[in-house]
């Protein structure tokens, strides 16, 4: 393999995945922190290193309705956005996915407004977790530009036929440089081939697609769609194989494990934090603590089978939560415990929640989240649920 070294950002690698996927069309509309890779794919097809169709729309609605029109006749597309933009999208997540077009989108993650906060945290991506589209979290800027390029050929496998989300943490990735190696076009053209479906609109064959239907049929659509994305997590295993094969990274595409094997204590994270906590493990490793880390990768489809098999030594395990669903409580603790359940003996889950609105998360918060993690492997009656950052109230002050 023959690859280019250069430090570049988040946003600017995920543009050059999108160019050497050789996308058809692209439509979207510019949204801090995200703007950056559709300045970036402007930019390589104003000056002629892309041969794509650049759809300027007045809003991500649009964007979306666009990429899904231009999808359905057949050609590879690609948009891009952040948090109130991917909430505006929502009507057109839901008809993405059901009408099974494969639409690569990247997502910029970034906290949800009031108040108005730029910084990420992964409260707008979990909040469409249910519009059937996969999802897919990204812990580095080489693995944005690797997850990109997966994304395509998982979406197009005619097993799957389904969008996929490729997040990527606002700031923190998006605008941080990190080394990212660039395989050449001949490589990328040899691991993703042109998409070539074989039920495309075709005027010299004319049918209906997404039109009216009866309940008896619309339950069927939705069933075939479920059976698509339990399939999905092969795929992306067998995606992530071929791309190892390829150029030489990858593991196990749906998630990555540290220190798995003896960890008595084990924390579960998702995109950016990850690296953070991940920097903590091996420190307390050095310190003979036996703590591992365990990184989804895969939020839609969901690793299940890998967290009950990796999991099921471990006897406390902290989930960090970047998102919380108001009313019952963090979004991938809940999935853990739901993937655990029925397990024979398992280990006590301990939800965090901390990193919203791009507080900080590093030393000071996971060391005081392995000792409440110790605190319930001693045994003792803790809190299930701890935020993090969170400044106590002033008595009596309003706090709206």
């Amino acid at each position: 393999m023959s690859c280019l070294q250069q430090n570049m950002t988040g946003t600017v690698a995920v543009a050059h995945a999108a160019r050497l996927a050789r996308i058809d069309v692209i439509a979207a509309y510019p949204i801090t922190p995200q703007t950056k890779i559709v300045e970036a794919i402007a930019q390589f097809i104003a000056d002629g290193k892309m041969d794509s169709q650049f759809i300027q729309v007045e809003s991500e609605h649009s964007g979306l309705a666009a990429v899904i029109a231009a999808a359905s006749n057949g050609v590879r597309t690609f948009t891009a956005t952040s948090s109130q933009g991917l909430l505006y999208m929502h009507e057109m997540l839901h008809w993405a996915a059901a009408a099974r077009v494969p639409v690569v989108m990247a997502n910029v993650n970034r906290a949800l407004a009031p108040p108005w906060n730029i910084y990420a945290d992964h409260q707008d991506a979990v909040s469409q977790r249910d519009t059937g589209w996969l999802q897919l979290f990204a812990e580095t800027n080489q693995e944005a530009f690797d997850l990109t390029l997966q994304a395509f050929r998982i979406a197009e496998d005619e097993r799957v036929r389904l969008p996929v989300l490729v997040n990527l943490d606002g700031f923190t990735l998006s605008h941080t440089y990190e080394p990212v190696q660039l395989p050449s076009a001949t490589e990328v053209d040899a691991f993703l081939p042109a998409f070539r479906p074989d039920d495309w609109l075709d005027p010299k064959k004319p049918q209906t697609i997404n039109g009216v239907s009866s309940p008896e049929h619309y339950i069927q659509f939705r069933a075939l769609q479920r059976e698509s994305i339990d399939r999905a997590a092969n795929v992306v295993r067998e995606v992530a194989g071929e791309f190892q094969r390829f150029f030489g990274r990858a593991g196990n595409g749906l998630i990555s494990d540290v220190w798995l094997r003896d960890a008595e204590i084990v924390f579960v994270a998702m995109g950016s934090a990850a690296s953070t906590i991940h920097g903590q493990v091996e420190a307390w490793r050095a310190e003979g603590r036996a703590v591992g880390l365990l990184k989804i990768r895969s939020y839609r489809p969901f690793p299940e089978r890998d967290v009950r098999s990796l999991l099921q030594r471990a006897r406390v395990v902290v989930v960090w939560d970047r998102a919380y669903s108001f009313g019952y409580g963090a979004p991938l603790a809940t999935e853990l415990r739901s993937a655990l359940y029925g397990s024979d003996d398992p280990p006590k889950i301990l939800s965090a929640v901390g990193g919203l609105g791009g507080a900080h998360i590093g030393c000071t918060e996971l060391k005081a989240a392995l000792g409440w993690a110790n605190q319930a492997l001693a045994g003792e009656d803790v809190k299930e649920e701890l935020w993090f950052g969170v400044k106590p109230r002033d008595a009596g002050r309003d706090q709206r």
